[in-house]
């Protein structure tokens, strides 16, 4: 079984059209209330536009993923909910479908990676309860996913997936037709999020039916850009590799329902050789769909931002459109709606975040410093070597008594990134050798 283990629509099940957002819309009205459209003014003052924050961080279950799993759900046969449900998720579908175990009574198995934060755990078997097993295996959604498939082959339980259903699809299209009654105008731009797929989908689905005009921006994070991928091979494919930190949005291989909707929208593709140029400043949107990769430290930047500005606790995943608007050059005077998608944010991870953050805006910087072995040595470093407003944030050093000098691992946060040339140009004058650990070289990803 490939490591995707991705489950293909099944051709008898209803098409993903605007019809069937509209019937799932009346679906889950009985247990989903609308979630808040935001006017933000300090995006709208950073972009020129009317920027609006669809908060699907204030559902339920943190996330707009229990739009789906419902929608699905409620649809199954009395035969299969009896046989039990089985699901895989990075966390947030996992959470919409335990809740839909409980309101349903239905009982279910949930497989998530052992990467998968454990505030995202806590809230899945809150949520369950006594009808959901919860199974951690694998470090990828992909492995899980694999896992999930397996079980339902061997059970006969059946599948709730995540994205990969025309009926998961049509439940995250019902943000677009919220938003829009709650605008009531068609928005010049919708800025989503993409993961493996299934809220683009329906979002994009429904728009294109429901407002045409409107132009849709995909944003992945640029450590596993695998719609972008799809779109360039023309088909789903697998990446070789991902980076998980975007966790509810890091996933090897779109859907094929997801891409299939996708590559009916109608825009411009770029591959991953062309990445300066959808994530510069001057990335106009020109087209009228278009995917684009984000940095995950410009995602933990927009973190940080929503929620020291607007007190916005989002995910990486929940942000990820965010930081996507703050790289993209907007029409001054148009109406943008961005999606909060999520809100499961463990606080643990704040300290990476910060730290992602730091180094992505230039601020955060490591060098390894070959010290002579005599005292004095790192007084001479601070007085000669640092400007007014750097300051050391880590120093690892180990005295070798056999040696002339030795190396220390130190970290330099700035007062700006501007100072970072004064800085190496103090380093080259000094009489210290020292090394800038570049962020993308293995030394920089083993040390730090």
């Amino acid at each position: 079984m490939p490591e995707s283990a991705e489950v293909l629509a099944d051709v008898s099940r209803p098409a993903l059209t605007a019809d069937e957002i509209d019937a799932a819309a009346k679906r889950i009205s009985d247990i989903i209330e609308p979630t808040p459209l935001q006017f933000n003014p300090r995006l709208s003052a950073r972009t020129g536009a009317s920027v609006y924050l669809k908060r699907e961080d204030l559902t339920a279950v943190r996330s707009y993923k229990l739009r789906g799993a419902y929608n699905l759900m409620v649809q199954l046969t009395e035969a299969e909910k009896a046989a039990g449900v089985v699901a895989a998720s990075a966390g947030n579908h996992a959470q919409g479908v335990a809740f839909a175990c409980a309101a349903m009574g239905v009982r279910g198995r949930i497989y998530v990676p052992t990467t998968t934060p454990k505030q995202k755990r806590d809230r899945i078997r809150v949520h369950g309860g006594e009808f959901v097993e919860l199974i951690a295996i694998g470090e990828t959604y992909d492995a899980a996913a694999a896992a999930a498939a397996e079980d339902v082959a061997r059970t006969g339980a059946t599948m709730v997936p995540p994205f990969d259903d025309a009926r998961t699809a049509a439940g995250q299209g019902t943000i677009a037709a919220e938003f829009l009654e709650q605008l009531g105008a068609a928005p010049d731009l919708v800025v989503v999020p993409v993961g493996g797929g299934g809220c683009l989908a329906g979002i994009g689905t429904y728009l294109r039916a429901r407002s045409p005009h409107t132009r849709i921006l995909g944003a992945e994070p640029s450590g596993a850009a695998s719609m972008t991928a799809a779109l360039v091979a023309g088909a789903p494919v697998t990446l070789p590799e991902i980076d998980p930190f975007v966790d509810g949005a890091a996933v090897r291989r779109v859907g094929q329902v997801p891409f299939e909707a996708a590559a009916g929208f109608g825009g411009e593709v770029f591959s991953h050789a062309s990445l300066p140029l959808v994530t510069a400043a001057a990335s106009q949107l020109r087209g009228s769909f278009r995917m684009m990769q984000v940095d995950e430290g410009a995602i933990c930047t927009a973190m940080l931002e929503l929620y020291q500005n607007e007190g916005i606790i989002a995910e990486p995943a929940g942000a990820l459109a965010t930081a996507a608007l703050a790289e993209t050059v907007v029409e001054p005077g148009s109406t943008v709606v961005v999606l909060v998608s999520g809100g499961n944010n463990d606080v643990s991870r704040y300290g990476e975040i910060i730290e992602r953050s730091l180094v992505h805006r230039g601020l955060k910087h490591y060098f390894l410093v070959d010290f002579p072995q005599e005292p004095g040595a790192l007084r001479r470093f601070l007085d000669d070597v640092l400007g007014p407003d750097d300051d050391i944030t880590l120093f690892e050093y180990v005295k070798r008594n056999n040696r002339e000098t030795g190396a220390a691992l130190v970290g330099i946060e700035l007062g700006s990134p501007e100072d970072l040339t004064a800085l190496m140009r103090r380093i080259d004058d000094s009489p210290i050798t020292a090394e800038r650990l570049e962020p993308d070289s293995p030394a920089y990803r083993y040390l730090t």
